[in-house]
């Protein structure tokens, strides 16, 4: 592993890449991927990168990480606004 990190290093310096766009590529990489593995959790994500979960939040956000492709597609509950329409559609067909 520490060669293959050696080498990405190399290949980023080449290419000009400076080293906060480095360290920050790092860091979206690396908390994308403790997401995905927790189905976008966020809870038990920053509980396995050690950090807060308001932390990890605003890190997402700053990031422009989109937790959408990480989550299950499995149908949710619609939001109270959307159920209280659902209902009234249904009672007038009914």
């Amino acid at each position: 592993m520490k060669q293959q990190l050696e080498d990405l290093v190399r290949e980023m310096r080449r290419r000009g890449i400076s080293y906060d766009e480095a360290v920050d590529e790092f860091k979206k990489a690396f908390i994308s991927t403790v997401l995905r593995a927790n189905n976008g959790n966020q809870s038990k994500s920053a509980k396995q990168l050690g950090v807060h979960r308001n932390t990890l939040t605003r890190t997402i956000l700053a990031m422009h990480i989109d937790l959408t492709p990480m989550r299950p597609s499995a149908r949710r509950r619609p939001p109270q606004s959307e159920l209280q329409t659902l209902l009234s559609k249904k009672e007038r067909q009914s």
